[in-house]
């Protein structure tokens, strides 16, 4: 079955599960579990995982990593026509990143109640006082997302 034949719904799970896997490498890594992607026209032209730990650069999140990736899949500085799929909200840095790259939608699993950017503590990509606004789908894998930053956390407490 073809994107154009699942309801919109189906077809956002199907590509947050493909950022949850990721948000698995990263677990699997010791990174913070986020895993990102970007669609384009229904094909994934960039992803990304957290690499901060890894790489020792505070800007390596799984947005960061995905949009960069995807810029150079099509050779464009704009994204307005893709969906960046991520299974955390996106921090200031990162919902910044998708306004200067014109990300047509943002699509998040949980919401980040510490440093959200996109509702949860700031509201970056709608602010109406930038140049672009981004559209924004919260929950979806919701509570997958919420359970491994858990177990991220509580692994590290022990």
């Amino acid at each position: 079955m073809s994107n154009t034949e699942l309801p919109l719904v189906e077809i956002h799970h199907k590509y947050m599960a493909r950022a949850f896997m990721l948000a698995e490498q990263a677990f699997e890594n010791d990174e913070i579990p986020v895993g990102a992607i970007v669609v384009y026209k229904g094909q994934i032209i960039g992803k990304g995982y957290n690499q901060v730990e890894m790489l020792n650069d505070p800007t390596a999140h799984a947005e960061m990593l995905a949009i960069s990736a995807a810029c150079e899949t099509i050779s464009e500085k704009y994204l307005s026509d893709c969906t960046l799929y991520v299974t955390l909200e996106p921090c200031p840095m990162c919902a910044g990143a998708a306004v200067w790259s014109k990300l047509g939608r943002i699509v998040f699993g949980a919401q980040d109640a510490k440093s959200g950017g996109c509702g949860s503590v700031f509201n970056i990509v709608s602010n109406n006082k930038l140049n672009h606004r981004v559209e924004v789908i919260q929950g979806i894998m919701e509570s997958e997302s919420e359970y491994l930053l858990k177990e991220f956390f509580k692994q590290k407490r022990t």
